[in-house]
């Protein structure tokens, strides 16, 4: 009794975290023992459903359903080929909008860093607040060299992604 109470907790905590495709890909995967096709129907579906959800946006969602496609009908080699082209696709736009993000900060950065510099060069800093402003000065320098580290990785992340859509 202690397992069975253990997988609907495990199923119902999922169904909070995802939603309604968690359940409809544990459906499909049950259903796939019952099948003779080995699979490929569902595999199929559970792809269609991920690039639905791709299509709304919905990249976390539908990266986990490829995932559980991956896992759940390994043999299925065209559907997981066409799975990985689509998952590509979602990395792709997700380190797109975390690269926009990234830059837009980047840029804020930079001009709060550039702000504060030439005050402290202008001598526009008393004495008495000229330490704060140093420290200012330093975290902001920090904070800039972080956003462009994020950047650059993020921006080589896409490059990477490009050349393998290529292969």
């Amino acid at each position: 009794m202690g397992y069975r109470r253990l997988v609907c907790h495990i199923i119902l905590s999922m169904k909070r975290i995802y939603g309604h495709s968690f359940l409809i890909a544990v459906a499909a995967a049950a259903l796939s023992a019952c099948n003779s096709d080995n699979g490929k129907q569902e595999a199929e579906a559970l792809l269609e459903q991920a690039s639905g959800l791709f299509e709304q946006g919905q990249c976390d969602k539908a990266r986990h359903i490829i995932d559980s496609l991956r896992t759940t009908y390994p043999h299925v080699i065209e559907t997981r080929k066409k799975a990985l082209v689509l998952y590509q696709s979602i990395a792709l736009k997700q380190a797109q909008t975390e690269l926009a993000v990234t830059d837009i900060l980047l840029q804020q950065a930079e001009a709060e860093y550039a702000a504060w510099e030439g005050k402290l060069e202008a001598g526009k800093v008393t004495p008495e607040t000229e330490r704060e402003a140093v420290r200012e000065i330093t975290r902001l320098r920090l904070r800039r060299d972080s956003l462009r580290i994020q950047f650059d990785t993020q921006a080589a992340k896409i490059r990477y992604i490009h050349r393998r859509q290529k292969e």
